[in-house]
């Protein structure tokens, strides 16, 4: 077994820095607000950022796990599409109106934390008020502020599920994933 050369006890030295993934360049970072229509937004390689929605609605003749399918065969083809995706940050919702909602929520979420944990990606749920605070100004702003406060910053959502998927987006990008 190879000697040492650690100076400082162990107890002493710190662990050695993590780049941080939302901040290191030439990084991939998706953003998602899960839901039957999931807003997404990509950073890709180059910096570029791209957005927009996904439906995931059952349909008629099929059984109510497919739904949760076809958003993990989604999550591939955008991995194989975007390249190296580092980092999933989405939002962290607490409190659904509805048990449905709730329902197909927890059923995204798990289905993003298990291809994450599978695809070795970095993963964090993000606060609903965190995000709101960071694009709106106010943490409990409503859908139409977080449409206009992005629509500020240059880009044009469709609605407000990808809206907040690029309100996530730059929550990550601007914040360090957190950390500032």
């Amino acid at each position: 077994m190879a000697s040492m050369t650690l100076t400082l006890s162990t107890a002493d030295a710190s662990p050695p820095p993590r780049p941080n993934l939302a901040e290191t360049s030439g990084t991939a970072i998706l953003a998602l607000d899960l839901g039957t229509t999931t807003g997404w937004a990509l950073r890709n390689l180059r910096g570029r950022i791209v957005s927009g929605t996904a439906e995931f609605r059952p349909h008629r003749f099929e059984g109510g796990g497919m739904r949760y399918l076809r958003f993990e065969r989604w999550l591939d083809e955008t991995l194989r599409l975007a390249g190296d995706v580092e980092a999933v940050y989405f939002e962290a919702v607490r409190r659904h109106t509805g048990v449905d909602a709730a329902h197909a929520y927890g059923g995204f979420l798990a289905g993003v934390t298990a291809w994450c944990e599978e695809h070795a990606i970095a993963y964090q749920g993000v606060a609903v008020g965190t995000i709101k605070r960071f694009i709106a100004g106010k943490g409990n702003a409503d859908k139409a502020a977080v449409i206009a406060a992005v629509r500020e910053r240059g880009f044009t959502p469709a609605d407000d599920n990808e809206a907040d998927a690029i309100a996530i987006l730059l929550w990550a990008i601007e914040t360090r994933g957190g950390t500032r």
